[in-house]
Formats: structure tokens, C-alpha cells, sequence
């Protein structure tokens, strides 16, 4: 039910115009001012739809207080009422943005039909709008189920250019915005799902990014630059909010590798690589290591080429390239042997290298056994030997485990999709049903199928919302909620991308060729 707020400094106008919506819009509300200062005390409490202002009245005039009503009420719409000897007032009234104005003396029809039209205005404005709350209310409900999915295709995968630009705008952040990488790690005390809890609840309380899945104790989190801030005091302050929370689990603990600030989201990868090897060249008892911190403890990598050798050297692990993994390690034990470095410092050296190796692994829900020198290597040829038979262990263990699992898993994930496309698919909740890591499945689901899994989960959504279409009783509205998007603009787009035309247009042209 609108409300109408009639001012004037006139009873008998006042009565008058009321009288004549009353009976032109019955189901309203109505009120009545007799001066500026009333009318802005009444709106105030009232917050009405419309208001109807006199120009001319004693002390505050129909524009201020126009003006000052606008201000407390920006959806507020106006009418002003004015006589022939005062419509420049009205002139600079439509300026102020009134949306009409009516004449003394005006007929009744005149004054319905104007007020009639804004009326039409605020009541298309409030369906709009209400329908705008519902699809961000839908939208709000998946935050928590497209967070952990974003945050690890954007590390690990790719993204749907459609998905990811809406899904930016739902999670608040923008493909050119700057990010950097926090890796949070668990001790084997921790009680992990407790622990992820707490950090996703800190970080969506600091509104600061977004959390990934947690994966072999490793929990990603993306944070985006906070502007006034630099880098390094934002990533301190949230590291020690973080590591407050340790205080919940007694004899639990957090240690936290930081990786530099890139700019868009196509690069924040390199950031989680930072944070990784951050993470590996922790001390034992660091809390927290800045990708930065590591590079100057270690000179002889602190050249470009070496960063981006590390770098690489991650990835090829993540894509299970063994022969490249190993070739690096022993190139840089070469590297050493030649330089006459110290043995000691070489075998540290391999060592990290070897170790990242085992996080990696178990960032993909592998566990294996941390690697360690079984004896005080004297020389480089029993350092070589050594390297040699740990690499082949690490890269035997996690071989044994893709052959076991990968091909069962990647069948039932894919069946899983075809069967419950419709349903809130997460990449976190088909990894919890088959048990395995987030990461490793977004890795396996690709390498088997050739195609991302959220690309394959949208295929099978517009192949169902196709077959629908066929149905002329079905609107388009339902079909979308039917095959899994609560947002019909969101369908219309992902539709328009996959199929090359709208749902509207795809559909024109089903009933056209029925009627051939």
C-alpha cells in the first residue's frame, strides 16, 4: 500500500486534493502537512512513497523542503502543486528531480492522471527492486558454496570468464583487483574442522577476502588489498588475527607463509606459489614467513631466474611432470657441487626442494611421509644418492595413489554431475562424498575428462534447460531455478555464452520451426 503525503498551507486545498485522490487511489494511505517544517517531520516518520508539495508557504518554502526530505529519504517521489504566477518555481523543481508538477486549479482528471503516472513509476520501481533483494537473498544463500570453488579454480584451474565475473560480483571483488596469497597451515594437533571454521569465520568477519577448501591441513586464502594500507602491515595485522585463534586449540598450532601482492586475479597463482615456498622455508618455530623474507635469507635465489625456476619447479609437481622435477633437484645439487658450496647448506637446499614435493602432495590430499636424509651425508656423491632414491620414493608414493584412485574417481564425479546438475554442486562437497582433496579432483576431473568440471556442470545445465524449453507452459523464469540457477539473468547469460543466443531467442526459434 503506497503512502501519499499531501502539504500545504492551505486546509481547504489540502482536503480538496486528498479528497480527489482518495477516490482515484483507493487502496492508499494519506497525510497531510501544513508547512515545509511539518511536512519534513512527517516524512521522516512516516516515509511516504510520494509527496505532493505546495511551493509557496511561510518559513521553509516546498523546495527546501524538498531538498531536505530528498536527503533523508532518497526513493521518496515528488509532486509539486503550484499556480500559474509560480511555475519557474516548479522549473527548478524538476531540476531537484520532482517528477511532475500539477496547476491550481487543475481538474480532477488532469491531477489523477499525473499523479496516476508516477504512481505507475514508484510501483514499477518497488517490483524491480523487490525482485532484485530476492535474486541477491538466492545469491547470498551460495556465497558460502561458490567461495571455496572460486578461490580454487583461480589457484589451480581456470574459471568460466561468465562464471567468474558474476561470481566476483557476488563475493565483492573484481578481476583487476590486487590480491596476495595467505597459506594457513595446521599442526598435526589442530583440530582441523574446528580450526577451518574459525578462520573462515575471521576472515568473512574482517570482510577482508575470501577463504579456499581446506586440503591436506592447508587452507588458502585470498586476501584483496585494503586501500591506506601497504602490503605488509594489512598481511601482518590479519596474520595475527589468525594466529589468535590458535588459542582455541589447546596444543594446536598455525604457521602462515605470505605471497606477494599481484595485480588480477589471473595472477594471484603466483602468489599461492610464493606463499608455498614461504611456507617450506619456514623455521621451526615461525609462526608466519613473508615470501620476501625467504628470498633474502637465501642469496643465491634471489636473482629473477631463480624465483621463477621456483616457481615453475612448483608447478611441474602439481602436474605430476616427475622427470622435470627431478632433472631441477639434481641440477641444483650440480649447481652446488660445482660452486663448492657447502654440503651442509646443499643439503638443506635439496631438502626444501624435496619437502615441497610432500606439501604439494598433500595439498591434493596425498599423504606422505616427510623426506629426511637417512645418514650425515660426507660427500656430494652420497648427497646425489641419496636425492636420487627419496625423489623416487615421493614420486612412487603418489603415483601408487593417482593409479588407485583417479579413474574410479573421476567416474563417479562425472556421473555424480549428470545425475544432480540441478542440485548446489560444489567442488568441496563431491570431494567430502568421494574422499579425496578438492584440489587434486579439480586436477583429476580435467586431466580425464578434458574439460573443467564447472564447464561440464554447466554443459549438462543448458542440455536439461534446452529439453525444457520445448515445454511452452514452462516460463523461462522456472526453468532456471529448475536446472540449478536461482538467478534467471545468470542463466540468461551463462546460456547466451554457451549457446551463442539468449534463452528467449533459442527458444523463438524451437516454436518457429514446430510451426513449419
Amino acid at each position: 500500500m503506497l503512502k501519499l503525503l499531501i502539504v500545504d498551507d492551505e486546509q481547504i486545498e489540502r482536503e480538496g486534493l486528498q479528497a480527489i485522490l482518495n477516490k482515484g487511489f483507493p487502496t492508499c494511505q494519506f497525510a497531510e502537512a501544513r508547512n515545509g517544517a511539518k511536512a519534513i517531520e512527517t516524512a521522516a516518520e512516516w516515509q511516504p512513497d510520494l509527496v505532493l508539495m505546495d511551493v509557496k508557504m511561510p518559513g521553509i518554502n516546498g523546495l527546501e523542503a524538498i531538498e531536505r526530505i530528498a536527503a533523508l529519504l532518497p526513493m521518496t517521489k515528488f509532486i509539486m502543486v503550484t499556480a500559474y504566477d509560480t511555475f519557474e518555481y516548479a522549473k527548478q523543481a524538476l531540476k531537484l528531480g520532482v517528477k511532475d508538477y500539477v496547476l491550481k486549479p487543475s481538474k480532477a482528471s488532469e491531477i489523477i492522471s499525473i499523479v496516476g503516472k508516477v504512481i505507475e513509476d514508484i510501483r514499477l520501481e518497488k517490483t524491480i527492486d523487490a525482485q532484485q533483494r530476492e535474486e541477491k537473498a538466492a545469491l547470498r544463500k551460495m556465497m558460502p558454496l561458490v567461495e571455496a570453488d572460486v578461490v580454487t579454480q583461480l589457484l589451480f584451474d581456470r574459471v568460466h570468464d561468465v562464471h567468474i565475473s558474476d561470481m566476483l560480483q557476488l563475493l565483492g571483488g573484481e578481476l583487476t583487483s590486487e590480491a596476495f596469497i595467505l597459506l594457513v597451515m595446521l599442526s598435526g594437533e589442530t583440530q582441523a574442522e574446528a580450526m577451518y571454521a574459525a578462520v573462515k569465520g575471521k576472515i568473512h568477519q574482517t570482510e577482508s577476502g575470501w577463504v579456499g577448501a581446506m586440503s591436506g591441513r592447508q587452507i588458502p586464502i585470498i586476501v584483496f588489498r585494503e586501500a591506506g594500507k601497504t602490503y605488509r602491515s594489512q598481511a601482518y595485522s590479519l596474520v595475527q588475527q589468525l594466529l589468535m585463534l590458535r588459542q582455541r586449540e589447546p596444543g594446536g598450532e598455525l604457521r602462515i607463509g605470505i605471497g606477494g601482492p599481484y595485480t588480477g586475479l589471473d595472477n594471484v597463482k603466483l602468489s599461492y606459489q610464493e606463499a608455498l615456498l614461504a611456507s617450506a622455508q619456514m623455521g621451526p618455530s615461525a609462526k608466519q614467513r613473508f615470501y620476501g623474507e625467504a628470498e633474502a635469507d637465501r642469496p643465491s635465489s634471489s636473482d629473477k631466474q631463480g624465483k621463477e625456476s621456483e616457481k615453475q619447479f612448483i608447478e611441474h609437481i602439481r602436474q605430476g611432470k616427475w622427470e622435470s622435477v627431478r632433472e631441477a633437484v639434481m641440477a641444483l645439487l650440480a649447481k652446488h657441487d660445482r660452486q663448492q658450496t657447502p654440503l651442509t647448506r646443499s643439503a638443506q637446499e635439496v631438502l626444501e626442494r624435496l619437502w615441497m614435493i610432500a606439501r604439494v602432495a598433500g595439498e591434493m590430499g596425498i599423504e606422505v611421509e616427510k623426506p629426511l636424509f637417512s645418514f650425515q651425508v660426507t660427500q656430494y656423491e652420497q648427497l646425489r644418492a641419496e636425492t636420487e632414491g627419496l625423489i623416487g620414493k615421493l614420486v612412487s608414493c603418489i603415483a601408487a595413489y593417482q593409479s588407485s584412485v583417479q579413474p574410479d574417481a573421476a567416474r563417479q564425479m562425472k556421473q555424480y554431475i549428470i545425475e544432480n546438475s540441478e542440485k548446489d554442486i560444489t567442488l568441496e562437497g563431491m570431494a567430502l562424498r568421494i574422499g579425496l582433496s578438492p584440489f587434486y579432483m579439480s586436477k583429476m576431473f580435467k586431466d580425464h575428462e578434458g574439460i573443467n568440471y564447472i564447464d561440464f556442470l554447466t554443459e549438462c545445465r543448458i542440455e536439461k534447460a534446452k529439453k525444457l524449453m520445448g515445454d511452452p507452459e514452462r516460463s523461462l523464469k522456472e526453468i532456471s531455478f529448475e536446472i540449478g540457477y536461482n538467478d534467471p539473468n545468470y542463466f540468461s547469460k551463462v546460456f547466451k555464452k554457451v549457446c551463442g543466443a539468449t534463452p528467449s531467442e533459442y527458444r523463438k526459434v524451437i516454436f518457429g520451426h514446430r510451426n513449419v
